[in-house]
């Protein structure tokens, strides 16, 4: 397998302390040993993989899906539980010049249609996920950001069909949303839950539904045979008609060879308090319930849980080492206290870092995958996965049976990502883009 981080990043220490591994815990699952067959092998335990599992194993096909660690161990276990529009980078005249008006609005609508798929599976699963949060709320970090909330009204009426409220400096006390901020504008759209609790039901009802699920099964190698794949990994195979690489932000270069500098894996690290009491909030002045994020290209997101914990995360690690990890969560707790001030002596007992994946593109990809007729893939969900993801796992499972997908399939994700300059040593791109984001965020 090759990386493009050092080990450090794909082993269990960047989540030792991921505050949703005390939340509940996961069935013990066995490794795959000896050889089996099935109709759908799918590589990658995620939102993403065990998504495309439910679906396939509810219609009826065999499906055995092979995880490296076990069910939720990347970033569909670790991420800040936000299920609201996004998974793309492109604005709309980018998404009108690429994919014409029609295409613009496939993609607005299947941003909207991932998030109610989300919630159609939560209820029809009976699934509790400690949900809240009435849509999603940016925060302006600036007076001129502002303005530029103004005019975004229009975008999501025009885009999505909703009606974004926005709420002045001097009204953001009233609605308990004090953090040095100088306005806001919130989206009726997504929420907020637990994101261990919902593939840990996801993947329930798929075993539930037929699917195999196997862990501590890396996958070594994916050969082509006479009548579809062997899938290989130490302790035994799996022949199958069909592949589904769902293996994202800690995919290989070399699994399968065509994803060779196709995505760039970057870090998102995130802190989580104790709980606080009423008059440590009223202290502060934060006692929303919103998602909430700010309006930095390096943003920072965060939401007060119900059991008044508050998560808070930020973008920008580039390094995967002990060192680099210490100081991405120092860097968290900085900003932390800067922004929450009456929170200095609040503890943090949790933090952990995991891989956002972004498309050269800045766009997912979801299909078959070039020159691999049988194999299929999803990736590049830009930090949105929770609702993309298991948007793009349903489409799979319509996408490897022949089906004409039920979902909006929108054309815009049909397009091959292209390769990031540099090749395996893309990352080195990262520092200058970060630090322009940096100065822009001034």
């Amino acid at each position: 397998m090759k990386h493009i981080y050092p080990d450090f990043a794909y082993s269990d220490a960047p989540r030792a302390d991921c505050w949703w591994d005390q939340t509940c815990d996961l069935p013990d699952r066995t490794a795959l040993n000896g050889d089996q067959t099935c109709d759908v092998a799918i590589i990658g335990g995620g939102f993403t993989g065990i998504s495309a599992a439910l679906h396939l194993a509810e219609a009826g096909v065999r499906v055995a899906v092979l995880e490296s660690r076990y069910v939720g161990w990347g970033a569909s276990g670790r991420n800040g539980g936000f299920c609201c529009l996004g998974g793309g980078m492109l604005e709309n005249a980018a998404l009108e010049k690429q994919v014409g008006r029609a295409g613009r609005d496939q993609w607005r609508q299947a941003e909207l249609a991932s998030i109610g798929l989300v919630e159609g599976l939560i209820e029809r699963l009976n699934l509790e996920v400690d949900r809240h949060s009435d849509g999603e709320t940016q925060l302006a970090h600036r007076p001129r950001d502002l303005e530029e909330m103004r005019r975004r009204v229009g975008f999501y009426a025009e885009s999505y069909g909703v009606t974004a409220r926005l709420t002045e400096k001097a009204d953001l006390e009233a609605e308990g949303m004090q953090g040095g901020f100088h306005g806001a504008l919130t989206v009726p759209v997504g929420f907020g839950l637990n994101p261990r609790k919902y593939i840990k039901g996801l993947a329930a009802a798929a075993e539930a539904a037929g699917a195999t699920i196997y862990h501590d099964s890396p996958v070594t190698g994916i050969h082509r045979q006479a009548n579809g794949f062997r899938v290989q990994t130490a302790t035994g195979t799996v022949t199958a008609d069909k592949v589904i690489v769902a293996t994202n932000g800690y995919s290989s270069e070399d699994l399968p060879a065509w994803f060779a500098a196709r995505y760039m894996p970057t870090q998102s690290s995130v802190i989580v308090s104790r709980p606080m009491t009423e008059g440590e909030l009223d202290a502060q002045g934060w006692t929303s319930r919103q998602a909430s994020y700010d309006t930095r290209h390096l943003l920072h997101y965060f939401r007060l849980m119900p059991d008044n914990r508050m998560l808070f995360g930020v973008r920008g690690g580039l390094m995967a080492t002990p060192d680099s990890e210490a100081r991405a969560l120092r860097r968290a707790r900085s900003d932390f206290e800067a922004m929450f001030p009456a929170w200095r002596d609040v503890e943090t007992p949790f933090g952990w870092s995991g891989m956002v994946c972004l498309a050269r593109n800045r766009m997912p990809f979801v299909g078959e995958v070039p020159q691999e007729k049988g194999m299929f893939a999803s990736m590049c969900y830009h930090g949105n996965g929770v609702a993309m993801a298991s948007y793009c796992g349903a489409l799979l499972g319509d996408l490897v049976q022949g089906k004409t997908p039920q979902q909006i399939y929108p054309d815009i994700v049909k397009r091959p990502l292209v390769k990031f300059e540099l090749g395996r040593l893309r990352r080195a791109i990262m520092p200058f883009a970060y630090a322009g984001f940096a100065l822009a965020d001034r």
